[in-house]
């Protein structure tokens, strides 16, 4: 993403995460390409980051569902890759 917005790649990132690391990255997106739109789209339950949410002019979050329906196959077919049990 940061990159990217160097290299002018993009005029709107979206972050599908919920981890707050990645905040710093935003913030240095905002700062220095004011024009850059970032969204911040949350998988999972609970509060987004209240870190990343600063930084981001739009906030989604992907209801359990559409997440579920959106995962591959377990195992994915034609390779031994399995999903961890928690999820």
């Amino acid at each position: 993403m940061l990159n990217d917005a160097w290299l002018n790649k993009y005029d709107c990132a979206v972050i599908v995460s919920n981890d707050s690391d990645l905040a710093e990255s935003m913030k240095l997106v905002k700062q220095y390409h004011t024009k850059k739109i970032l969204g911040l789209i949350m998988p999972g339950k609970g509060h987004p980051s209240k870190e990343l949410m600063q930084h981001a002019d739009f906030v989604k979050r992907i209801r359990t569902g559409v997440l579920k329906s959106s995962q591959l196959p377990n195992p994915i077919p034609n390779t031994k890759i399995f999903k961890p049990a928690n999820w």
